[in-house]
C-alpha cells in the first residue's frame, strides 16, 4: 500500500498559509469598509495653536500676533569684531609638546584660541601668562607671536 505524500508538518504549513491569506483578506475588507475617502476638506484640516499643539479647531483671529519682518533674524548674529593686530594677554590652558599644539584662554574675551608650536618664540607650559597676536586660521582664530610675560 502506498504511503501518503503529505506529512503532518506539510499539513500544518498549508493550514497556516490559508489562515494568513484569510486574515489578510479580512483586513483588506475592513480597511475598505472604514475608509476615510470622501471626507470634506474641513474634516482633514489641522491647525496649530499658540502653544505649538496640533488641534482640529481653527485659531481665534482676535488672538493673532503681528510680527514685523525687520525683527526676524536669519543666521547667526554678528560677533563683536576684535582687531586681529592688537597684542592680547592670555593664559595657556592646554599645551601638548609631543603633538605641537595647545590653547590659550584670552583674558579679555575668555575665548579659547588655538596655538601651534611654530607660532611660539619660546617654550610654553600650562598656566603660563603670555602675550600674543591673532590671525584667522582655517577653523577660527590662531595665536601667533606668542611670548611669555
Amino acid at each position: 500500500m502506498a504511503r501518503s505524500t503529505e506529512t503532518f508538518s506539510k499539513k500544518e504549513k498549508e493550514k497556516a498559509r490559508l489562515k494568513k491569506s484569510k486574515d489578510k483578506k479580512e483586513r483588506a475588507e475592513d480597511r475598505k469598509a472604514n475608509a476615510g475617502k470622501g471626507k470634506s476638506l474641513e474634516d482633514m484640516m489641522a491647525y496649530i495653536d499658540e502653544h505649538g499643539n496640533i488641534t482640529s479647531t481653527p485659531p481665534d483671529p482676535s488672538r493673532k500676533i503681528k510680527i514685523n519682518v525687520e525683527d526676524i533674524q536669519i543666521g547667526v548674529a554678528k560677533q563683536q569684531d576684535i582687531p586681529h593686530d592688537t597684542v592680547r594677554n592670555g593664559v595657556v590652558s592646554f599645551f601638548n609638546e609631543s603633538k605641537g599644539y595647545g590653547f590659550i584662554r584670552d583674558l579679555q574675551t575668555e575665548e579659547s584660541i588655538f596655538v601651534h608650536i611654530n607660532a611660539l618664540t619660546e617654550p610654553l607650559k600650562e598656566n603660563n601668562m603670555v602675550t600674543f597676536e591673532t590671525e584667522q586660521g582655517q577653523k577660527g582664530l590662531s595665536a601667533i607671536n606668542v611670548k611669555k610675560k
